[in-house]
């Protein structure tokens, strides 16, 4: 079981504590670490935050919320193993081939480490003051990725579809294993097909301990439909019975993820806060070590 830190550009902004827990999360036996994405976050707003039972983003709109991968690209160079994940980028809100160029340049400069999370979006306000368009913003996600996908696979690239219309373009450095590996976030059955269907790996985020293996399960039949081996879709999801102070054993919680076919669990900062340091050294050493034994 790999293991993830989620929310760290929300939850440790300022570069002096990205350092430290980058450093500290990599000593630990961490495997990645997770930041968010919001361009602008709306003072007010009507649209429902599909993760927390309040409806509404944690923290506020005056909350200090790094880019993701200019904040990852700070994390990178102050480490030498840990992932770089997104988790996840609202990909209909970018520029396809800019970020091709972005996250291939940032995998390129970390030797491999870039893993790209992206999800459709939910937050209508923020879609209209970026000027993109909110509907039909799963089939452009997935144009983009075929894009971007183009790019990566060699030069002279071209690619022809609804919202993207390119020819005989290159971009480079290329990222180190090829393709940045592509996760797609959301809990819908839509969100399953599409990780099924395109996706190198599928985060259906949840806060609390609830049955995942029915949504992994969609994705990887799907995944076996489309003639794609599904046993290599990497799954991320949260784990919440494995964080400090939850009730009932932690490796338990963790190895029922595991039958449920979790491969990575993502657990928010928050929770080894205060004392980060001896937090996340402990949570290596009690759970992180025994799950790798």
């Amino acid at each position: 079981m790999k293991f993830a830190l989620h929310f760290a550009n929300l939850t440790c902004p300022d570069p002096a504590d990205a350092t430290r827990l980058a450093q500290a999360a990599e000593a630990a036996g961490f495997e990645s670490l997770i930041a968010i994405e919001h361009v602008v976050w709306p003072t007010t707003y009507a649209s429902t935050y599909p993760y927390s039972p309040t409806g509404k983003l944690p923290g506020g709109p005056d909350s200090n919320l790094p880019d993701p991968l200019l904040y990852l690209a700070h994390i990178g160079a102050v480490t030498t193993r840990i992932h770089l994940m997104t988790g996840v980028m609202i990909l209909p809100q970018r520029n396809p081939l800019v970020l091709a160029k972005e996250t291939a340049t940032l995998d390129f400069m970390t030797g491999g480490r870039l893993e790209l999370g992206v999800g459709i979006g939910w937050l209508r306000e923020e879609f209209e003051a970026i000027g993109v368009p909110f509907p039909r913003r799963g089939p452009r996600t997935e144009e983009y990725i075929a894009a971007m996908r183009a790019l990566w696979d060699g030069d002279d690239a071209g690619f022809t579809g609804e919202f993207v219309d390119f020819q005989g373009m290159c971009s480079n450095p290329k990222p180190v294993r090829g393709r940045v590996p592509v996760h797609i976030g959301g809990h819908s059955e839509a969100a399953a097909r599409r990780a099924g269907r395109i996706g190198d790996g599928f985060f259906p985020a949840t806060g609390a301990q609830v049955d995942v293996a029915p949504i992994i399960d969609l994705a990887r039949d799907t995944a076996a439909a489309a003639g794609r081996d599904p046993a290599r879709l990497e799954v991320t999801t949260g784990c919440p019975g494995a964080l400090p102070g939850a009730e009932g054993e932690p490796l338990e919680a963790v190895a029922a993820r595991a039958r449920a076919g979790v491969d990575r669990v993502a657990l928010p900062i928050a929770a080894f806060q205060p004392g980060l340091e001896d937090n996340l050294a402990a949570f290596g050493e009690t759970v992180i070590a025994k799950c790798a034994d």
